[in-house]
């Protein structure tokens, strides 16, 4: 099983926001997670719209997660390296 960290949609139409979770990489965009690490909230202020638990984060990238491409540039904007 190869688990990625990605984006999970929640919210309303023109309204969402997102869970950033890390799942088997052949589930469904909506589907079970295997771990909830983090909000993305696009539509709130910008010191608002982030929330990362950077320790389980960390933690899942050493046991080989690969992070989608946008969840990595928030990532990385939010000083978690990704390579």
């Amino acid at each position: 099983m190869s688990a990625k960290i990605r984006l999970k949609r929640f919210g309303t139409t023109k309204r969402p926001y997102y869970r950033i979770v890390v799942m088997d990489s052949r589930a469904p965009r909506d589907g079970k997670a295997i771990d909830e690490v983090g909000l993305y909230h696009p539509i709130e202020a910008e010191d608002k719209q982030v929330r990362l638990e950077a320790e389980r984060i960390k933690e899942w990238l050493q046991k080989g997660a690969i992070p989608t491409p946008t969840v990595k540039r928030i990532l990385n904007k939010h000083n978690i390296f990704v390579k």
